[in-house]
């Protein structure tokens, strides 16, 4: 993963979906215009800031517009695959904790603030996926549902994926301390003695396991708790902000006709 600054915005891009040419993709930071605890030119935490901050991303990636979902740490997958679909999200966001699409221009956006931003996408087919996943969602195995939509309903196929797990709240930090009546104990193999979970390898596992190939994922290794003066964090601030997370498809046609 590398940070770099383009129309006024500091964000990071993973290595790997950087290399693929038919795909924009962002992680925007807390960097610009502000300082903790919270930045709000680069908040997406409420529907103002959503709205404010939406066109500023947008631009930044070259996305016609951004689909937001209203996140409830769930395991639905919204699907956009026609121009009707993406207007139809982009006014009324769906309540989903993913979204897949094969549209050009189309960006799909979560918000977090120590939860993971998993992005996907499959040169192939040309498709990509937004995911939230919380450690609710990763319980619940977010990542695997979302990948099994792809490929019900746009034909991916796992192997083809190029993944990315953004900064979010490492091992060094994921304590939970009544991980007992919380988490199923099939994750207790990801914890520690002070009671620390890795959803960083759990994703990971995931991802392996719904079939995408370990040699293309690409792991942030970035703990949002650490790095307060780049990414929000719930757990370090308690009350904070959200930062997006985007990932879309090129065309410059059909962005000029949705402009």
């Amino acid at each position: 993963m590398f940070f770099t600054r383009h129309q006024g915005l500091t964000y990071a891009c993973f290595s790997n979906l950087s290399a693929c040419p038919d795909v924009f993709h962002a992680i925007f930071t807390r960097l610009d215009h502000g300082s903790p605890p919270i930045s709000e030119e680069t908040d997406f935490s409420t529907e103002d800031s959503t709205r404010e901050n939406r066109s500023r991303a947008a631009r930044c990636t070259g996305a016609a517009d951004l689909v937001f979902l209203s996140q409830v740490h769930g395991t639905a997958v919204s699907v956009i695959s026609s121009p009707a679909d993406f207007h139809e999200a982009v006014a009324n966001p769906p309540e989903a904790d993913a979204a897949i699409s094969c549209l050009a221009g189309a960006g799909l956006a979560v918000r977090t603030a120590d939860c993971q931003a998993v992005l996907l996408h499959d040169p192939v087919c040309r498709t990509t996926a937004a995911i939230h996943s919380g450690w609710r969602g990763s319980i619940a195995d977010i990542i695997g549902r979302c990948i099994h939509a792809m490929k019900q309903k746009l034909g991916t196929d796992p192997a083809n994926l190029v993944a990315g797990i953004g900064p979010s709240l490492g091992p060094c930090c994921a304590e939970f301390v009544h991980y007992e009546t919380e988490i199923p104990e099939k994750f207790w193999k990801y914890k520690d003695a002070q009671h620390r979970f890795d959803f960083w390898q759990i994703s990971m596992d995931q991802l392996r396991a719904a079939g995408v190939r370990e040699s293309q994922i690409e792991l942030s290794h970035i703990c949002t708790r650490c790095n307060p003066r780049l990414f929000f964090s719930y757990r370090g601030e308690k009350t904070t902000g959200r930062m997006a997370a985007v990932i879309g498809l090129k065309k410059e046609e059909y962005r000029t006709q949705y402009e």
